[in-house]
This record gives C-alpha cells, sequence and structure tokens, in this order.
C-alpha cells in the first residue's frame, strides 16, 4: 500500500470518531463514482465538494482533457474530463453528471464524472496494490478495492492533477 494511502488511513484513525466507528480502526472512507463503464473511487478526505455542473470556460493551449475553467465562489479552477484523461468514449452530459472539486495540497481542481455511486468503507485488507503493468495509466492507481461483486479502482489524487494525459 503506498505512502499517501496510509496517510489517509492515519489522518481517519485521528478523527474523532463515534464509538461504534472507532471500532473500525482498519476502515478507509471513500466516495464512489462512475466514468464510463467503470467504478472508480478518491479519498473521502480529498473532496472539498461534490456540485451539478456549471458553466465554464475554454483556455486554449491546453491538453485536451482539460475542458477549461470554471468560477467556484471567486476561485478559478480547472475543469478536468476524466472521460477523456482515461480514453473512454465521449458522452453528453446528463443529469446524473457531476463536478467533483479536489484539494490535492494548496490546489483546488474539478473533475467531470459520469455519475456517483456511493460513500464506501471499505477494510483495508480488500484493498490489493494496482497491477504491475507500467502503463502510463497505473501512475494514477492508487490500488484495487473490492466490495461485494465489485472491483472499484482507486485513485491517486496527486496524479488526477497531472498534466499528462
Amino acid at each position: 500500500m503506498s505512502n499517501q494511502l496510509q496517510n489517509i488511513i492515519r489522518q481517519q484513525k485521528q478523527q474523532n470518531f463515534s464509538t461504534n466507528e472507532q471500532k473500525d480502526d482498519n476502515i478507509v472512507q471513500l466516495v464512489g463514482f462512475i466514468v464510463g463503464n467503470e467504478e472508480f473511487a478518491v479519498p473521502i478526505l480529498s473532496i472539498q465538494e461534490i456540485i451539478k455542473p456549471i458553466e465554464w470556460t475554454k483556455v486554449p493551449f491546453t491538453p485536451n482533457f482539460v475542458l477549461g475553467v470554471f468560477n467556484l465562489r471567486g476561485n478559478v479552477l480547472p475543469l478536468i474530463d476524466l472521460r477523456k484523461k482515461f480514453g473512454a468514449s465521449k458522452a453528453e452530459f446528463d443529469d446524473d453528471v457531476r463536478f467533483i472539486v479536489i484539494k490535492v495540497g494548496d490546489e483546488l481542481a474539478g473533475f467531470v464524472i459520469d455519475r456517483l455511486t456511493e460513500a464506501l468503507r471499505l477494510e483495508e485488507s480488500s484493498i490489493l496494490p494496482p497491477p504491475d503493468t507500467n502503463t502510463e495509466r497505473d501512475a494514477m492507481i492508487e490500488g484495487i478495492g473490492r466490495k461485494d461483486d465489485r472491483i472499484i479502482t482507486i485513485l491517486k489524487i496527486k496524479s488526477l492533477l497531472k498534466m499528462e494525459g
């Protein structure tokens, strides 16, 4: 398991949980979402907010997966289309599409997702290391979570902001 995921687990343990939640020492809290035909998740502590799509402005000379920028309460944030970043086929925005605003250090960015699934609580033991296939996409994968009959790709939030495709 990577240092970043271990730090997130450590932060979650330090928070004040109720008596029932204190028994769940080895639980990782994530937010799940769909992009294309796959389910992904990011640590819940990295999410600033989740909003319905709002107007954005295109910016020239940016990678194709950067849709542009949008204004969120006075902050101008880049808007990254995860479908394009992950090489999924293009789809029109529907009522389920959301922007997830994620904070990485001092940086904020918005990410377009197809739809939210749920808040997830996974045991550490149900998270496997990413497969070792040495692709650029693998650099974005923190681990592979298992919940019931679902496989959930847990993303590295720092890698999402990198401008390579």
